[in-house]
């Protein structure tokens, strides 16, 4: 008839614990993306970024600049 001994403390930090597994699995599906989402964002920013920077022009192919000669 004895009664299982709990500590108190440790039983406290394992619900508390729980708990902030919960809240963050929650926050997880309402505000964050999947590792792969994440990835696949990095690369397609790093592309867009590789092709806008294949297709500037470059400063050795711009008009000369226009120099004032009535001085």
């Amino acid at each position: 008839m004895s009664a299982e001994i709990v500590n108190l403390r440790l039983a406290r930090k394992h619900r508390d614990r729980s708990a902030r597994e919960d809240e963050a699995a929650r926050n997880r599906l309402l505000h964050g993306e999947t590792k792969a989402q994440r990835i696949q964002n990095r690369l397609t920013a790093k592309k867009t970024k590789r092709d806008l920077d294949a297709r500037k022009l470059d400063a050795s192919r711009e008009s000369p600049p226009i120099i004032d000669e009535t001085l």
